[in-house]
């Protein structure tokens, strides 16, 4: 898949409604659009083995201890502890060729396995800290594919909220915190990884290639494009910017006049 591949599958992504959103495939896209060149037969075979692997083991265990069993025990995929902030982690591909990455990119392959199987596995848009959601036969339960699939009990959900600065009133409701989110935000908070890694370390262009693949994602919101415009005024991308400011003013007239303050500054960069 070349990068123009790539691009045109999250466009299409970005256009399917939320219930079929193609969660690996755009979480893939991502990866080749960010590093092209590079193939998805070592992806491919490492969720076809889960799955048979899963399969199996479901038929003598219940879905949370299958899963995990069978992702961290049998494949080894585990959170990198070591080099967390290595970008490799946020990177679909680098990640099942290391078995290893962060919460939300091991909690993809978690939700792609487990549905390939017909398990009800959805992400947890949960602050600071990635989580999944699995339906049990004894109802739903919060896992920690970080560390190897583990469970979070409630007690344990409120104090990760209360330290991620949620109100006590907020992390004290369950029923929100293991509220499920939508698979394409979970793609997008994979992308969130990789934009503020790259602007932490001056990667101007990685910046922006992460900033774009969240506005093909989600190509009616007008605040991603404002942060392409952004991102591409810091590569001195100028006319690129003026474009992605265009995108913004266009989808919502409440974001008009940030984006025409910024088109101002841009134009007068251009002259």
């Amino acid at each position: 898949m070349t990068r123009e591949q790539a691009e045109q599958t999250l466009i299409d992504a970005g256009a399917a409604r939320d219930d079929a959103f193609p969660l690996m495939d755009a979480a893939l896209a991502c990866a080749i659009h960010d590093q092209p060149g590079r193939g998805l037969e070592i992806a491919q075979a490492s969720i076809d083995q889960a799955a048979t692997r899963l399969a199996q083991r479901l038929t003598r265990a219940p879905p949370q201890t299958a899963i995990a069993e069978t992702l961290a025990g049998d494949l080894g995929f585990a959170g990198d502890t070591a080099t967390y902030d290595d970008l490799d982690n946020a990177d679909m591909i680098s990640v099942f060729a290391r078995r290893r990455g962060l919460p939300v990119a091991l909690g993809i392959i978690y939700m792609a396995v487990g549905r390939r199987c017909g398990l009800v596995v959805r992400g947890l848009d949960f602050p600071g800290h990635f989580l999944l959601r699995i339906e049990t036969p004894d109802g739903p339960m919060a896992i920690d594919p970080f560390s190897g699939g583990a469970p979070v009990d409630p007690a344990e959900l409120t104090r990760r909220a209360l330290l991620a600065g949620l109100p006590p009133d907020t992390a004290r409701r369950h029923d929100l915190l293991m509220a499920p989110a939508p698979d394409r935000t979970v793609v997008t908070r994979l992308q969130n990884n990789i934009l503020a890694r790259a602007q932490q370390g001056g990667d101007h262009a990685r910046a922006e290639g992460a900033a774009l693949r969240r506005a093909l994602l989600n190509p009616a919101d007008p605040q991603f494009w404002l942060y392409v415009a952004g991102a591409r005024e810091a590569r001195g991308e100028l006319a690129g910017a003026l474009q992605a400011l265009g995108r913004a003013k266009n989808l919502d007239p409440g974001a008009a006049r940030v984006a025409e303050a910024a088109r101002g500054r841009l134009r007068s960069k251009l002259n």
